[in-house]
């Protein structure tokens, strides 16, 4: 999962890219990166960290041009190390091309392993290098056929903004696996994953980019096309999305992140009520399912836990050590709340259950007398091959577990899950989603080759 933008013809091009990374840094804490041009050349700054590191001032102001395209990284293939690092940049025929990609695409050992026999020689081991390869194997001179070209060898989920030189180019797979969306300001165009992006930077949304819609955009002009075939392709727009990593003020997928949320919440509470003093969550993505789970029970919704916000997200954190510490200094339990009390606690998903068991943890040393734990999603049994860090089986808990076990381990009272019916009873065109994760099917086929670092083993 990560966070791409895009901005045309603005005379603030890289600060109007910074900002618009700035708000979707929750879709990547690793690295940031921004490419510009300025009318001759490409200028590129990236590094580890998060925007506040990667930048200032000063890297800024060397971002010259009217044209930038920006990435934020959280790693699902390749190391975090910064050759991996977006935008990815290179040079085809004297032109320029910068690429941005949230997503993962399913048969990269096939295209790299053609690309290699054919000559490419790889910077890094990640997939969105390929694509700029495949760009540079294409022998269609005019643009619309070019790109077509690459983008039908394709699988999986993309959602792209290029940098070509003046141009700035956005696409969104067939599936609608992850969002991008077009706003306006000013005499500028702007794409982003999320809205919430286009509303700190002042930008009016104008519309989402659709399913297989290629969108090419210079100066003030806007043009796109489909890609052959999408329209009737199977949606398959990402649930957990709207589960987790969105942002609840963004609108994705035609629906408000805090308004599914929060119905998700009054959902469970439907399904799996329990007599208690209060309900409370954990912070932050748990709060507006919370809200809605104490709603539906009439229960008082109380504040037990208090949020470091200086650290960042700790799923998306890339070791088991990072996850653990980060959990011990990013929570910390209000006692006097707590104390002696049977408390509701609802968070939003369970991965691998030994974060949300430290969690336990230190709600049983705070005093908390019955501890009853409410997931506002199905059980997260299958690993995900399109944009999101999910483990293998083996390290999934409900997919070796069952719920009862699932409980024990973690020491809750009782714990419960909101059921797949459930879950899609909230969404609106509810066949239009993928459920993978939880449901084991597969809306494209997922690679041969499984492995995160697949483009790393045995180079």
């Amino acid at each position: 999962m990560c966070g791409i933008i895009g901005v045309s013809n603005h005379k603030e091009a890289a600060e109007i890219a910074f900002l618009g990374l700035y708000a979707l840094q929750h879709r990547g804490e690793e690295a940031a990166g921004i490419a510009t041009y300025d009318g001759r050349n490409v200028h590129i700054i990236k590094n580890l960290g998060l925007l506040e590191d990667a930048f200032d001032g000063r890297s800024l102001r060397e971002l010259k041009g009217r044209t930038a395209i920006g990435h934020c990284r959280y790693s699902t293939t390749g190391s975090n190390n910064i050759k991996n690092v977006q935008p990815f940049l290179a040079t085809h025929k004297t032109k320029a091309i910068a690429i941005a990609h949230n997503g993962n695409l399913t048969n990269v050992d096939v295209l790299y392993k053609n690309l290699e026999e054919e000559g490419a020689i790889f910077q890094t081991t990640m997939d969105s290098e390929i694509i700029v390869h495949l760009l540079a194997h294409s022998r269609n001179e005019n643009i619309k056929q070019w790109f077509t070209d690459v983008l039908m060898q394709l699988q999986g989920a993309f959602s792209l903004v290029f940098l070509v030189e003046d141009m700035i180019v956005g696409v969104r797979d067939p599936q609608g696996f992850r969002p991008l969306c077009l706003g306006e300001r000013d005499d500028s165009y702007i794409l982003a994953s999320e809205t919430c992006a286009l509303d700190l930077i002042g930008a009016k949304f104008v519309r989402e980019i659709q399913p297989g819609e290629v969108v090419f955009i210079k100066d003030k002009t806007i043009e796109s096309f489909f890609l052959p075939g999408s329209e009737q392709a199977r949606r398959a727009h990402c649930i957990f999305e709207f589960i987790y990593f969105a942002r609840p003020d963004s609108e994705i997928f035609n629906g408000n992140v805090y308004s599914v949320r929060k119905a998700l919440g009054a959902q469970l509470a439907r399904e799996h009520p329990v007599d208690a003093d209060f309900v409370m969550a954990i912070p932050d993505s748990g709060n507006y399912a919370a809200l809605g789970y104490a709603k539906q029970l009439g229960l008082p919704l109380e504040v037990g836990i208090i949020r470091n916000h200086y650290i960042g997200r700790t799923f998306i954190q890339p070791t088991q050590f990072l996850r653990d510490f980060r959990v011990r200094v990013k929570l910390n339990p209000i006692r006097s709340v707590l104390k002696d009390k049977r408390i509701i606690v609802v968070e939003d998903s369970i991965v691998r259950g030994t974060t949300a068991r430290s969690r336990v943890q230190e709600l049983r040393n705070a005093g908390a007398k019955e501890i009853h734990l409410r997931i506002s999603c199905p059980p997260i049994k299958s690993p995900c091959f399109y944009g999101i860090d999910f483990p293998s089986k083996r390290e999934l808990i409900a997919a070796n577990k069952t719920i009862p076990e699932i409980a024990k381990f973690i020491q809750v009272d009782s714990l419960q899950y909101l059921s797949m019916e459930g879950m899609l009873s909230v969404m609106k065109n509810s066949q239009d989603f993928c459920h993978a994760c939880f449901s084991g099917k597969y809306p494209v086929a997922v690679p041969r080759i499984k492995s995160k670092y697949l483009l790393e083993e045995g180079r």
